[in-house]
């Protein structure tokens, strides 16, 4: 039995499983990995675009660089891999899925069940109020202001120095540790090639 036909196997077999995916399952759908070969940090320094503090320095130069990425993933489309989770989870009703992507793939492929350890880029986040909205307009006005309150809006991702939203990573926890099978998602092609 190959290693991709014993996977298979132990993907029909599970009840519980849960599956981790990074950037490399979107990576083939155009969305650049931040590290690595041709990685955005590699021409962009993080703290000059995805701090607390590179915001309140600059907020407009960092809602560019979100605006410009927002535009890149607004084009993208969800690959085989993205699918394939969609699949599962279809089939497997105790499946979930938790990302560290921002990019929103895992929903345009019809993914319910997911657990966003870094946010999405396409939600906003009032730095005045308690508010969050979901905004996918491409090009933002820039700086976005809260409908609400009129405050500076943030994209609604987790920046370097900040933590993972508590209630997120416990849940993610909790699922892990209950779940018979854990798959770790590299890549969209080695994913799609489970369907």
């Amino acid at each position: 039995m190959s290693p991709v036909e014993e996977l298979r196997a132990r993907v029909k077999d599970s009840n519980r499983p849960c599956a981790l995916t990074g950037a490399g399952v979107s990576a083939e759908s155009g969305i650049a990995t931040f590290r690595g070969a041709g990685g955005l940090w590699r021409n962009f320094k993080p703290e000059d675009l995805a701090t607390p503090e590179a915001f309140a320095r600059d907020p407009k130069l960092v809602w560019e660089w979100y605006d410009w990425r927002r535009g890149l993933i607004a084009k993208a489309q969800a690959n085989p891999g993205h699918w394939f989770l969609a699949k599962l989870e279809i089939e497997k009703p105790e499946f979930w899925l938790i990302t560290q992507n921002v990019d929103g793939l895992h929903q345009k492929a019809v993914s319910r069940r997911v657990l966003e350890l870094h946010g999405n880029i396409w939600r906003l986040r009032c730095t005045s109020c308690p508010k969050f909205f979901q905004d996918e307009r491409v090009p933002l006005p820039l700086p976005p202001r809260c409908p609400s309150c009129g405050g500076l809006l943030r994209p609604g991702v987790v920046w370097f120095g900040e933590s993972l939203p508590e209630g997120t990573l416990t849940r993610s926890r909790e699922l892990a540790q209950k779940a018979d099978l854990f798959i770790k998602g590299k890549s969209g092609e080695v994913l799609a090639g489970l369907l």
